[in-house]
């Protein structure tokens, strides 16, 4: 009865513009049906401002407000925002976000939990699941988007079939921008497969030559 006062209540007194686009604005402009719900727009009326143009919908149930400056990892923003906050930006996507390789990953990599592998799939990204619940230590925000760590994102993005290369380049640059260190790369690298630690041994090695 109570939350049925309260969007009665809002019914009432209309959307929170404010509210809205303080939340927006923590997401680099987006936001979800769900948010703009939560704030006093009602379905109707969020798809008749998308209609007239005041919101752009960029994916399925995730709008963006127009007059909004773009941004470089907008997309991301959208397709996490479109998947669900309990997931992050994982493996090379990370790793571009955090200027530790120089490619444009083709794909968007999200990471989500193993028990919600029924959800569907969506244009552009790449879904991996893990039953393995990360830490605090392992993910990491930037610009109001959860991504996976430095140190995660690597063993990540090796585990998954990155070219030797492209994990040696990562390494090599987290090294020297100091988001990682050896030995707790070596120790993370320890709880993966014996050739994710050859691998990280052998990247180890080149950086130090």
């Amino acid at each position: 009865m109570a939350k049925a006062g309260v969007l009665q209540e809002r019914e009432r007194t209309g959307p929170d513009e404010n509210r809205l686009f303080e939340l927006a604005s923590g997401q680099q402009g987006y936001f979800t049906s769900a948010q703009a719900v939560a704030a006093g727009y009602s379905r109707s009326l969020l798809s008749h401002y998308s209609k007239e143009g005041r919101f752009v919908r960029s994916r399925h149930g995730v709008y963006r407000l127009r007059q909004y400056p773009t941004s470089p990892h907008e997309d991301l923003m959208a397709a996490w925002l479109a998947v669900g906050k309990t997931s992050v930006v994982s493996h090379e996507s990370a790793l571009s976000m955090l200027q530790l390789v120089d490619t444009i990953p083709n794909e968007i990599h999200i990471t989500i939990p193993r028990s919600r592998r029924y959800k569907k799939a969506w244009p552009g990204v790449k879904i991996h699941t893990t039953t393995r619940q990360l830490t605090k230590e392992q993910i990491m925000t930037r610009e109001g988007i959860s991504i996976t760590s430095p140190t995660q994102s690597i063993l990540d993005f090796a585990e998954s079939g990155g070219a030797p290369e492209q994990v040696g380049q990562a390494i090599s640059q987290a090294l020297q921008k100091g988001l990682i260190t050896r030995s707790g790369l070596i120790e993370a690298a320890q709880q993966r497969s014996e050739r994710i630690e050859r691998l990280v041994s052998s990247a180890l090695a080149e950086s130090t030559g």
